[in-house]
């Protein structure tokens, strides 16, 4: 009897010698690659759920992945019975927010002045002339730890030509910025650069836009996402003072700014091969250009009122402005809310449970992406199942099942559980963003109740639950009429910047006046991180 091969739901018999990359083609499941599958592009990741025995063993080409990756073109079927099921990273599938919603402006609205112009048919960049074609469009590009999101803009009228959500290839050395600075430190070649340009290539490519005619392009992320994407030395990050090189740099007066300025030709992407590929400004430390480029979403400059903006994520960004002061901070969060690290966490896609809530007999309903069969959970499901545990009384103030189960079964059918293991990751980062907004709110001389605005950011922020966030203490008790969820504004913070060369010396004004928290020196951070990992009723913001 044949090995069975299910790859991305599709399944098929295979016999021994097959690649998982021939047999993906055979079911018509598309895997990345640009090389002729001989592991050189390092492109083909798959990760294997089960039957990783009845593989070959890895290859010289894949010692460097963690974890259960593999590259499809290198792993072949050795057994002539049993099942193997992996799965590709997630691609077109993704929930993808075209717009942001309830931020002061939008990248629309904003007076065009991009730093690429048309003189006839000749197309200019700060002055001078780099081509001579029909369109000028530019890509604003968000790389998160978890998730890559971008779009293409038309330039000359501001347009938003497509957008595009993929899983950031760069999970197999670690699914935090610590697991993969020591990955980079530990590798040759910029193996993280350039499995992420490659996927990146791919949907560029998949646009259907002259490459030649995309003349800019503006990067934001935290700070190690940001140095690994232009393949910087990141083992400075890692390290006291966690700064990257460019801040280094800029403090002994030896660049002008944090900004990282490359080309399409030397980072080998489908753009024009003069165009200027630009990584925004960081603020400090791990407080990354994403959080720059949110000053700028949310019209930072004109706040007069207090505000407060969270942009949650592996690595949640905090900001907060009081008056004169503007604070910032990085919470190491991890990837639990982003469906990492969670037995059935999964991302915002097609089959993710993303709403859920339990009967008086403990019996979950839920509401599924697509109404598709469920075959997971997301960071806004996780929330909901959480707060209704706790509300249920069937967990514990430490995160316990009350009934002595190790798990509670969302869909038994299915196979999907949350075990006491999840509820323990997700309790810390939940713990350490509540700890982050209390010390940052301390530091301001504020409480939750003073806050005018609570701007919420972030890949799920959008679809969040405010009462479940609350009910479980991830966010300050602000009252929805004051909560904006404003989806991802770290993009429209980058398509801003992309459509405005203002908007780009504002920011480095605002960056200017930011003070960085370190939260992990402040006294208080270890009790506010305990009573954050608490199920209790509601956090005490206001103590």
């Amino acid at each position: 009897m044949p090995v069975e091969v299910e790859i991305d739901k599709k399944s098929m018999s295979a016999d021994v010698g097959q690649s998982l990359f021939e047999l993906a083609e055979m079911m018509q499941v598309q895997v990345p690659t640009s090389c002729i599958k001989n592991g050189k592009c390092r492109e083909c990741l798959v990760e294997i759920t089960e039957g990783e025995q009845f593989l070959t063993p890895r290859s010289a080409q894949e010692e460097h992945l963690k974890g259960r990756f593999r590259l499809s073109c290198r792993a072949r079927v050795v057994s002539d019975s049993g099942r193997i099921s992996c799965h590709t990273l997630r691609r077109e599938a993704m929930r993808i927010e075209q717009h942001t919603q309830h931020l002061p402006t939008s990248f629309h609205d904003i007076p065009l002045a991009p730093a690429v112009s048309r003189q006839g048919d000749r197309i200019m960049l700060d002055g001078r002339e780099i081509a001579r074609g029909r369109k000028i469009y530019g890509v604003a590009a968000d790389v998160g730890t978890t998730t890559v999101v971008v779009r293409l803009i038309d330039l000359e009228t501001s347009d938003l030509i497509a957008a595009a959500a993929f899983e950031n290839p760069q999970r197999f050395a670690g699914t935090n910025v610590m697991s993969r600075i020591l990955f980079n430190s530990q590798h040759k070649g910029r193996l993280q650069q350039r499995t992420l340009l490659g996927y990146l290539g791919h949907i560029l490519a998949d646009f259907g836009v002259d490459p030649l005619d995309i003349y800019e392009m503006v990067v934001v992320g935290n700070t190690t996402m940001r140095d690994l994407f232009f393949g910087l030395d990141v083992s400075s990050i890692g390290k006291k003072p966690f700064q990257s090189l460019t801040e280094i740099q800029y403090n002994l007066g030896q660049r002008p700014s944090t900004a990282v300025v490359s080309d399409g030709r030397r980072l080998r992407l489908p753009i024009n091969p003069k165009a200027r590929v630009l990584g925004l400004p960081v603020v400090s430390s791990h407080v990354g250009s994403d959080a720059a480029a949110c000053l700028l979403a949310i019209d930072m400059s004109r706040q007069e009122s207090p505000v407060l903006l969270m942009d949650i994520g592996t690595n949640t960004e905090i900001v907060c402005r009081n008056r004169e002061k503007l604070l910032v901070a990085s919470c190491p969060a991890g990837p639990a809310f982003e469906g990492g690290a969670v037995s059935c966490g999964m991302p915002a896609m097609k089959g993710a449970i993303e709403k859920i809530r339990l009967s008086q007999q403990g019996k979950a309903e839920v509401q599924v992406i697509e109404e598709a069969p469920a075959e997971g959970v997301c960071g806004s499901g996780l929330i909901d199942l959480l707060d209704q545990l706790s509300r249920h009384e069937m967990i514990n103030t430490t995160g316990r099942y009350v009934d002595g189960k190790d798990r509670f079964f969302v869909d038994r059918d299915a196979g999907i559980y949350l075990s006491e293991a999840d509820i323990s990751e997700l309790a810390q980062a939940k713990g350490a963003n509540s700890a982050g907004v209390r010390i940052i709110l301390d530091r301001a001389g504020l409480t939750a109740g003073q806050l005018d605005r609570l701007y919420l950011a972030g890949g799920f922020a959008r679809y969040l639950d405010t009462d479940s966030a609350r009910g479980i203490g991830l966010i300050p008790d602000v009252p929805d009429s004051r909560v904006c969820q404003v989806g991802n504004a770290a993009l429209e913070g980058a398509a801003m910047a992309l459509c405005s060369l203002p908007h780009r010396q504002l920011l480095d004004r605002l960056i200017s006046q930011a003070e960085h928290i370190e939260l992990e020196k402040d006294e208080g951070f270890f009790d506010y991180f305990i009573d954050g990992c608490m199920f209790t009723p509601g956090p005490k913001y206001d103590e």
